[in-house]
């Protein structure tokens, strides 16, 4: 049955389902109403959790990795200058092999301080060995908790995940969703079955001091298990959509690409108004398509080849600034089509929550079918 309700309460309502059994996090906006929810769960006793109330995010996640290794399921969420404070224990949650799941409500990172949406927080992390997943509604948001639980305890896998969604324009949006029952999410959820966890009457250590000879097969290890995420996901989305008619077995996604001459590649909310934007081009006879990509990291490169090989050209909508060098995103592009012979223009566009229209979309397939790219989109060169 749908639901009329904000984002931030789909996700808290998805991760009570999940029954995770520690929940540490501190408030941030656009994060708050997410962990406000919880808190309200666990006090209401809807939740059989230990909420742990934290000094910061560095702590939120410390507490998060701590029951993780002690074997219960876990859950945390942020946003942000927070997810920059986790920095270490990011990496550490990924090298323990912990699967922790973490609700991003992406915003911009300062400074100059801003409170907006862009994606620059969740890119910022892609090399620290966290799973990334992004969605373009609210449902797919929900969805995609179950997912990454599903996923991140797989003990082939064992990584933990990020569930990204926009700040404000996700977090803060009303929205009908399906949400389905706790009988339903146990039917697809099992209960949380620890590959191993700390106990006195079995010691183990977790996350020990490594010298150069052992130090680089550890990160392979990680980077191996990256790469069977793709199958697992695959598995775990299909698995989805037999069970709710909702299929995400797919890491990217395309729109109206089948006769496309060019392509719009993004992540994120931006693919509902790029949907809408081609809708109204292919109304004036324009070959415009889209590419979602669903999951960022692992990096599904081969699907991008593959699903944009009839395209001549490629214009990437990255709400990130790899300073220096680019969008993280489009660089992978060029990277993933290299030899291919299609043009890739990337466009910086849409930081620190600067409105995109669908004239916004349709100015930068003009730009890219002219062959003018790798640009800072709607810039006020008058502010400069």
């Amino acid at each position: 049955m749908l639901e009329f309700m904000e984002g931030s309460h789909a996700v808290a309502e998805i991760v009570k389902r999940c029954r995770p059994q520690v929940i540490a996090a501190y408030p941030i906006t656009p994060q708050t109403h997410i962990v406000e929810d919880l808190a309200q769960m666990v006090a209401n006793c809807e939740i059989d959790a230990e909420y742990i109330t934290v000094e910061s995010e560095f702590s939120a996640l410390s507490a998060c990795l701590g029951a993780s290794a002690a074997g219960s399921r876990v859950y945390s969420a942020t946003t942000s200058q927070g997810l920059a404070l986790m920095f270490e224990v990011c990496f550490n949650a990924a090298g323990m092999r912990q699967p922790i799941v973490m609700t991003i409500a992406n915003r911009s990172l300062g400074a100059p301080l801003s409170i907006w949406n862009d994606q620059q927080d969740s890119i910022s992390l892609r090399d620290s060995g966290w799973l990334q997943f992004y969605a373009e509604d609210n449902q797919e948001t929900a969805d995609l908790h179950m997912i990454a639980y599903k996923v991140c305890e797989d003990h082939d896998i064992l990584l933990p995940a990020f569930v990204c969604f926009d700040g404000f324009i996700l977090t803060h949006t009303f929205e009908p969703v399906a949400l389905p029952t706790q009988e339903e999410v146990d039917a697809y959820l099992p209960a949380f079955n620890p590959y191993q966890r700390l106990d006195a009457a079995n010691p183990l250590s977790l996350g020990m001091y490594a010298t150069p000879e052992y130090y680089m097969e550890f990160r392979y290890e990680v980077d191996r298990a990256m790469q069977r995420a793709k199958q697992a996901f695959v598995k775990a989305g299909r698995e989805f959509g037999e069970q709710f008619d909702r299929d995400y077995s797919a890491l990217v996604e395309g729109y109206r690409l089948e006769d496309a001459d060019t392509a719009l590649v993004a992540m994120g909310s931006i693919c509902g108004t790029a949907k809408d934007a081609i809708d109204e081009m292919r109304e004036h006879g324009r070959k415009v398509g889209l590419l979602k990509i669903r999951t960022y990291r692992p990096f599904p490169a081969p699907e991008i080849a593959d699903a944009l090989k009839g395209v001549s050209t490629v214009a990437v909508l990255d709400k990130n600034i790899s300073l220096g060098n680019g969008g993280a995103v489009g660089t992978e592009v060029k990277a993933a089509l290299y030899g291919s012979g299609i043009s890739v223009y990337d466009y910086i566009i849409a930081l620190g929550g600067r409105d995109v229209r669908k004239r916004d979309i349709a100015a930068v397939v003009d730009l890219a079918e002219k062959g003018k790219g790798d640009i800072f989109y709607g810039l006020r060169t008058e502010v400069l």
